[in-house]
């Protein structure tokens, strides 16, 4: 099953840093937040990645290129033109990085990489939250529950968007938050059929307005309730907080 992440936006909220990259490629720990994201896939065994990129998207490329000169020991000949690796380690991942527009919405950069998907259930989430969610019964409980998407939520309090969700965990629609909530919201870590394609128009698709929508109303989209750890890194303040979690060494998402 391959696995989707969302990784072309402007990151406007985060100017400070993704002036420079894309907001995925801003670091934690001295690695970016999208490695941090895909360890924990490939933790449990999910290792063939499609980057949806887009703004600076030549960054994300660049930085897989020279993977091993990030994570190694390195040798430079200049006398002989050489370059010398000094261990063989690297993380056994299949990563496929897809220009998908500067300005696409959600839903259309989906769309635009279905052609490397095909017919098969996958993966999908968004390059600027992490968790500890265990994906292994995530991707059981989609299964079990036998619809198109599964989409996995958490109570964050009250700053995003409200995912209505039934006592049988189907998604009965969506609202606007109030002073009242402190209910469950979508927090990405996805796992779709190919039927959501159907369900995905041009690059002005919002996935998470008439798609998700529209999945709800046909009763075919699902909530994992997540009662774990989940931040998004959508502020300076949030990458700060991050930051000082990984360097405690108590980083509750490195679950590998």
């Amino acid at each position: 099953m391959k696995v989707v992440i969302l990784a072309g936006g402007l990151g406007t909220r985060i100017s400070e840093e993704s002036h420079l990259k894309p907001k995925p490629m801003i670091e934690i720990g001295g690695r970016p937040i999208l490695w941090h994201i895909m360890k924990l896939y490939g933790h449990y065994g999910y290792n063939d990645f499609i980057i949806c990129a887009g703004y600076k998207q030549h960054v994300i490329k660049e930085w897989f290129a020279d993977y091993y000169l990030h994570n190694t020991d390195v040798t430079f000949d200049l006398k002989s033109n050489s370059v010398e690796v000094h261990s063989n380690y690297s993380e056994p991942w299949r990563v496929t990085v897809v220009d998908t527009g500067l300005h696409t919405m959600t839903g259309g950069r989906v769309k635009r990489v279905q052609k490397y998907i095909g017919q098969e259930p996958f993966l999908l989430t968004y390059g600027d939250g992490v968790s500890d969610v265990d994906i292994s019964e995530l991707i059981k409980f989609h299964k079990e529950c036998g619809k198109y998407c599964t989409m996995t939520a958490t109570n964050v309090g009250q700053r995003f968007g409200i995912v209505e969700v039934d006592d049988e965990n189907g998604v009965e629609g969506f609202r606007e938050k109030n002073e009242a909530d402190g209910s469950l919201v979508n927090v990405g870590f996805m796992v779709c059929e190919p039927e959501v394609f159907d369900y995905l128009e041009g690059d002005r698709t919002v996935l998470e307005k008439e798609p998700l929508e529209n999945l709800s109303q046909d009763g075919q989209l699902m909530a994992y309730r997540h009662r774990g750890f989940w931040q998004c890194m959508d502020t300076l303040r949030e990458k700060e907080k991050l930051e000082a979690l990984w360097e405690s060494g108590d980083a509750p998402w490195k679950v590998w």
